[in-house]
């Protein structure tokens, strides 16, 4: 099991989450976040609108897969999210150890389903 995080553009979300529906990734949760990468949030005009401080406005996306999803997972992230402008964002993918369905009880790659 792997556990999959993204920081992406807002404005990204809906096309990922299309490409993740259409490889059957349901599992998603989804958090407006703020950060800075490698332009150290300088504000600037980005997509049509001045970014202002020091962050700057993502979303981050977790994902929880078996081992037959993640390539599908990070291929639809990147699909969904690649603009080829800096500040697309990163992918970050973990080794999961335990999942547990809180409704059942189940284990492991039962849980994630």
């Amino acid at each position: 099991m792997k556990y999959i995080i993204a920081v992406i553009q807002p404005d990204r979300l809906d096309e990922v989450l299309k490409r993740l529906e259409e490889k059957e990734i349901h599992l998603v949760t989804v958090s407006n976040v703020v950060g800075r990468g490698r332009q150290k949030g300088i504000a600037e005009v980005y997509r049509g609108h001045k970014e202002q401080g020091s962050l700057l406005k993502k979303v981050k996306l977790e994902i929880a897969v078996n081992e037959a999803f993640v390539e599908k997972a990070v291929e639809s992230v990147i699909a969904g999210a690649r603009t080829e402008k800096i500040g697309d964002g990163k992918i970050f993918v973990l080794d999961l150890p335990e999942c547990i369905r809180i409704r059942t009880g189940e284990k492991g790659n039962e849980a994630i389903g």
